[in-house]
């Protein structure tokens, strides 16, 4: 049964300032931000009522608006207050919280200095970003065909809509195919990351993950490392040729919304989840949800 659609469901949209009957939170079919990607965002996740890193995500949400030259009209401390009260009021637990700010419709071209900057964050529930008994065994992905683009071309340190157009396009081909979603290589042809998640390699007891010179390094990314540095794991940060990823045993992705999952395939590629993917993975479910049972049985039994 299919899920109801993003504009009809139940709850309120924090909208500038006011809680907003769901359907009722639109723009105008001429928004700068729908016409031009004028638009910033932020995807955090609430586990047992409390959200993950939330002022993390907040200042970089400002720190993407100012990187697309335009600052948002509250404060860090005014976006937590109304993520967690809109959390409250939508009565979850658990779930997944976006924040948008974007330019209005006062000027209708190019430049737009003058348009009014928005803010709207929505909440709902949002279980696995993928099926769940396909993540136990670890994802196929495919290989995308675009790049992620020379830093010189656009602001790739800020998440901005406009930014994920390439995404989109990847991820449908690879679901096509059926994978589960697509690696993406930078400019130069080294390995970035996947179409919303920063990768993760492990060989001879060693982990490596691509430098963020070009694309997000995502908040959950660092997190994994402290985690990975926790453990007294070494872990290398480097550019990663496409040959080398049959050298590689082991791989996952990471993300707010895809959090830890393995990697089984990558194209032609296989990988095996091992000891570092399962304890990171353990590790991650802890420190995000620390009353939850352990995942590591579950995974162990699943690759046997």
């Amino acid at each position: 049964m299919s899920s109801p659609s993003f504009d009809q469901r139940d709850g309120v949209i924090w909208y500038d300032g006011e809680m907003v009957p769901w359907s009722e939170a639109n723009v105008h079919v001429l928004t700068h931000g729908l016409h031009y990607a004028s638009a910033v965002f932020e995807g955090e996740r609430a586990y047992g009522g409390k959200i993950f890193k939330l002022d993390e995500h907040t200042r970089r949400l400002h720190e993407s608006a100012r990187l697309l030259d335009f600052e948002i009209p509250y404060s860090v401390e005014e976006i937590n207050a109304a993520c967690n009260a809109l959390l409250r009021e939508q009565g979850f637990e658990d779930a997944y919280v976006r924040p948008i700010a974007w330019r209005g419709s006062e000027m209708m071209g190019v430049s737009a200095q003058q348009n009014k900057i928005h803010l709207a964050i929505a909440v709902w529930d949002w279980p696995s970003y993928f099926d769940p008994a396909q993540r136990l065994k670890g994802i196929r992905l495919d290989i995308a065909e675009y790049r992620r683009p020379d830093p010189r071309t656009a602001p790739c340190k800020s998440k901005a809509a406009g930014l994920y157009m390439i995404c989109t396009i990847s991820k449908h081909a690879a679901e096509k195919k059926g994978y589960a979603d697509a690696l993406m290589f930078d400019w130069r042809g080294y390995v970035a990351e996947a179409t919303g998640a920063n990768i993760f390699f492990v060989k001879d007891g060693v982990l490596h993950t691509p430098t963020p010179d070009c694309f997000l390094d995502g908040i959950t990314r660092r997190t994994v490392i402290e985690l990975a540095q926790r453990r007294g794991y070494e872990l290398v940060e480097r550019h990663i040729k496409p040959e080398e990823l049959d050298d590689f045993e082991q791989c996952f992705i990471c993300g707010t919304a895809a959090e830890v999952t393995p990697v089984s395939e990558i194209g032609p590629h296989s990988f095996t989840p091992g000891e570092i993917t399962l304890t990171l993975m353990n590790d991650y479910t802890k420190e995000v949800r620390p009353a939850k049972a352990e995942p590591q049985k579950q995974m162990a039994a699943a690759i046997s």
